[in-house]
């Protein structure tokens, strides 16, 4: 009789023993998934990260670009008004020049009444 018991109790041990290391590697299999699962959430939150640093990027690209037309255009405005400027003056110098009421002066420039112009 002492020998059945010992046999039970051995198979006892052996029956706690697997279910001990059944859930242990349940356990373990379990914090792999765990961490498996918080890498795969990294892994999207870094592509997320990156398409908004892209999108960014490609923003101040632009933003960038916009701002290089609006200088060329403000430069080109201002070669335009010169050469208008100068036109205008030219004008004024044909105009003097024609004109029998004027006075031309080598070093100045004057009208007949003695108004300078």
């Amino acid at each position: 009789m002492e020998i059945i018991v010992v046999i039970i109790l051995i198979i006892v041990v052996v029956v706690l023993i697997g279910f001990v290391l059944v859930a242990a590697r349940r356990r373990r299999e379990a914090g792999l998934e765990e961490h498996r699962r918080e890498a795969s959430q990294a892994r999207d939150l870094a592509r997320v990260s990156e398409v908004e640093s892209e999108r960014h990027a490609a923003e101040a690209d632009e933003r960038a670009a916009r701002a290089k037309r609006e200088q060329l255009a403000a430069e080109q405005q201002k070669l335009e008004a010169e050469a208008r400027r100068s036109d205008a003056a030219e004008l004024h110098e044909h105009a003097d020049a024609i004109d029998p009421d004027v006075d031309v002066d080598e070093n100045d420039r004057s009208t007949s009444d003695g108004r300078s112009g």
